[in-house]
């Protein structure tokens, strides 16, 4: 029980030295997640709906 004390107490000391993000960092970091999100996802399916086309041309 005592090491899990020690643990906590150190985690909370760490903690409290890192450096945290502002608000504005973290909103525009979603941002462009989330476009990079969108553009992946066209790209995935712009490149299935190529592949099906050769496909079904091949096959059909």
């Amino acid at each position: 029980m005592k090491k899990m004390i020690a643990f906590l107490k150190e985690a909370r000391a760490e903690l409290k030295k890192v450096t945290w993000p502002t608000w504005d960092t973290v909103s525009s970091s979603t941002i462009v997640v989330f476009i990079a999100v969108i553009i992946f996802t066209l790209f995935i399916y712009l490149l299935d709906k190529g592949i099906a086309s050769i496909v079904n041309g091949v096959l059909g």
